[in-house]
Formats: C-alpha cells, structure tokens, sequence
C-alpha cells in the first residue's frame, strides 16, 4: 500500500471548553474517496476546515503529502508561514455549504482569480481551464453572468469548478448540497459523481445524502464525540453496521430520507 496522502495524528481541538476532536487519528490513501458521516457537532467539520488550514488545532501533527505542520502542545497556536500555507492550500481545494462566490465578479473571473494569484498561471491559460472546467459541469453558457444571476445548484456547481481550476491533489466537500432547494441536489450531486468516477482525485466528503455516499464512496466514517467511531466499505457500514450509535444514526436518518 502507497503511504498515506493525508494523515492526521493524534490531533485535538478545542473550542474554549468545548473539545471537538480527541487525540484524531486519519489517514486517506492517494485517489481514495472518503465520506465522513454523523451527527451535527461530531467533528466531521472541523476535519476538513483543519486541513483547509482555516482552523489552528492545540495539539498533534497534520501531514498533507510531504508537508507537515504540528500544534506546539499547548504552547499557544500555530502560526504557519505565508509559504507554508500557500503551499498547503495549493494542493486542497474545498466547497462550502454556502457557495463562496465573489458576488462582484463573473462566473468567469471567480474561477480563474486564484489560479493567476495563487499559481502564477497565465490569464489566458487560466480562462482556458476555466471554460473547460465549465463545459464540465454544464454551465459554459453562464461565463459571463454574475452569481445573483444564477440558481443555488448553478453557483455550487460554478464553486466546484472554482475548486478543480487550482488542480488539486485533494478535494472537500463540506455538505455541499445543504442550502440548496430539493430539486437542485441532484444536479450537484451528478458533477461530484462525474468526478469521483472519472478524475484521479482524493476526495473527502461530509454529507447527509446518505444513498449518495454508498454510491461514490471508497470508505465510510462513522464520527461521534470528535472520534471515528466505525469505519469500512459503503456496503458493510450502511448494510451491518456493528457498532449501535452507528445503528441508531443511519435508522434515524436513512428513515427520515424516506
């Protein structure tokens, strides 16, 4: 087996009082697709915000490919250098809950901004990839539209090709089809299935779509109090899963989705 792309170890984070994540341990092999499910408040979150590097952690190491950054055990928070966190940043790319676009730009112009900032890619290379990016997920015609001009799914998916122009080893998806109306899930839902089918990406995705999970997944994680509870295949977790808060939560939710 290759050596771990990600790996969290013995990590803890702390909000005041509140502890989130308790001595975490992860990994995930390169090209795997991992979707990490649970109850609001388990952590599932704050995993992939810590590997976004927009949350500091108090104890442990993160370890992304060959770069690595630790919490100085208590000794206040770390504080990673510019270089360090554009470099971890150039290998990750996230969608958010809530879209993220600049409302001020075209839908052209939010995918192509960070490539040329970020990358120091050329602006013609760029609007290249971002047109390509858009034919992919079915919205070239919308290039030069602003994102008030756009349905919920359309800006989603307008913020998963934002996320692809970076070329990213890892991808996150932080329950990307949540603020969106029920009839607009789908449409999201197929550019990430085209995705996790057709690209060499590692992906790590939380969500509550659980039947999309079983479809799309390579591992399934189970989290409950800051700790992986119970982790396997989509078709051993969701058809036996042996722990009972595992049990209880996939009744509970795969109930509610009918």
């Amino acid at each position: 087996m290759n050596p771990p792309l990600i790996r969290f170890t013995d990590v803890n984070k702390r909000f005041g009082p509140l502890t989130v994540l308790d001595r975490f341990n992860f990994a995930v092999q390169p090209g795997e697709k991992v979707t990490l499910i649970g109850p609001s408040g388990s952590g599932k979150s704050t995993v992939l915000r810590i590997l976004m590097t927009l949350e500091p952690f108090q104890e442990g190491t993160l370890t992304l490919g060959d770069l690595s950054y630790h919490e100085p055990n208590g000794r206040g928070p770390f504080m990673a250098s510019d270089k360090h966190l554009r470099d971890l940043r150039k290998n990750v790319g996230m969608v958010f809950q809530s879209f993220n676009l600049f409302p001020h730009m075209s839908v052209l112009r939010n995918i192509v901004e960070a490539p040329i900032a970020v990358l120091d890619m050329r602006r013609d290379a760029a609007e290249a990839r971002a047109l390509e990016l858009l034919r992919l997920v079915g919205l070239l015609d919308k290039r030069d539209q602003f994102p008030s001009q756009l349905s919920g799914g359309q800006q989603q998916r307008v913020a998963i090709a934002r996320a692809m122009a970076m070329r990213p080893r890892v991808l996150l998806f932080d329950e990307p089809t949540s603020a969106l109306d029920p009839q607009l899930v789908g449409e999201v839902l197929g550019v990430i299935r085209t995705l996790a089918h057709e690209h060499d990406l590692t992906m790590l995705l939380v969500t509550h779509e659980m039947r999309f999970a079983r479809e799309i997944s390579d591992r399934v994680c189970f989290f409950a109090a800051g700790r992986i509870v119970e982790q396997g295949t989509p078709e051993r977790i969701f058809s036996s899963p042996e722990q009972p808060r595992t049990q209880e939560f996939l009744k509970s939710v795969l109930t509610g989705q009918g």
